[in-house]
């Protein structure tokens, strides 16, 4: 390789090298903005998750039933799928571990004489699937990097009003759980039914005990309205809640697989511009080394 061509990829390494170290920076800004998100909503998710659990046992299994968003359907032969993605790329392995533990959950599914059905969030889960052929019942985009309630309650919107009209029996969610910037893990829960999603059991007991447990006397709790309609309310708040607290945990987790994937790309932008560096040092030394012996072999030839 000639020494020009040699400096020309030395200062376009260069230039990817800067790319990537913004995307860094911008990704670690990020990140610790979504940490404070995922970390400021768990004790209302848990409050709403407590409340719900209470509720359902304060209501009862008869009142249970009555509701269309409580009941349990006598068969899952439908399951919804909701699959956490992001818009962008350029995360590392973040998106692709999520669709490959969608695909091999919906195999299972399949397997077992189970319908799949798709909802995604993100371009890039929309668009891996569309490839795939695969039928997308709900695709939400434009907000993965940094989602709040509404996007949340749009999702749960749809899914809810799919379980009440029996369009799904049941709904999973697939996402990266942040642990930290080096480490996500891929998790799957189950939303709806309720007895799946261990707040009531198939008794309509709750499974959540008490927040504070102490000998002295405890609080009389009174509900008006009734606590099913009570429930009836909480129960769409907890899927949206479930929702956005996955969706928050997603996007610390791309924020953090980003930020180590721009790091570990400019080391390797550095290491490549060292050895180009070197060989272009080789190079010009070569070129050198061949004018000295030209010139050598000239005064001798005059001599």
């Amino acid at each position: 390789m000639a020494q020009s061509d040699v400096k020309a990829r030395i200062g376009s390494v260069q230039n990817i090298r800067k790319i990537t170290r913004a995307m860094e920076m911008v990704s670690a800004s990020r990140l610790r903005k979504a940490e404070q998100r995922a970390s400021s909503l768990r004790p209302y998710a848990d409050a709403v998750r407590r409340m719900t659990s209470q509720a359902a046992a304060a209501a009862g299994s008869g009142e249970l039933q009555s509701q269309p968003v409580l009941q349990t359907h006598e068969q899952e032969k439908v399951v919804g799928l909701v699959l956490i993605t992001a818009d962008r790329g350029l995360a590392g392995a973040f998106n692709s571990q999520i669709l490959r533990a969608g695909l091999t959950r919906a195999q299972e599914l399949e397997a077992s004489g189970e319908e799949v059905r798709y909802y995604v969030t993100g371009r890039r889960g929309e668009s891996a699937l569309n490839f795939r052929n695969k039928p997308i019942d709900g695709a939400y985009t434009g907000f993965t990097d940094a989602p709040n309630a509404s996007h949340a309650h749009r999702v749960a919107e749809d899914l809810v009003a799919a379980y009440v009209d029996q369009k799904l029996d049941r709904v999973e969610v697939i996402y990266n759980g942040y642990v930290s910037p080096l480490v996500q893990e891929v998790r799957r829960e189950t939303l709806l039914p309720l007895a799946a999603a261990n707040i009531v059991d198939d008794s309509g007991e709750h499974d959540i005990a008490p927040a504070e447990e102490s000998d002295g006397p405890k609080a009389l709790v009174e509900y008006e309205p009734d606590p099913a309609e009570i429930l009836a309310e909480l129960v769409p708040e907890f899927v949206e809640i479930s929702l956005l607290r996955a969706m928050l945990e997603s996007a610390a987790s791309e924020h953090g697989a980003r930020m180590t994937a721009m790091s570990s790309a400019s080391d390797n932008a550095a290491d490549v511009i060292e050895t180009l560096t070197l060989a272009m040092n080789r190079a010009r030394q070569a070129d050198i080394t061949q004018e000295i012996m030209e010139v050598v072999a000239g005064a001798e030839a005059l001599n």
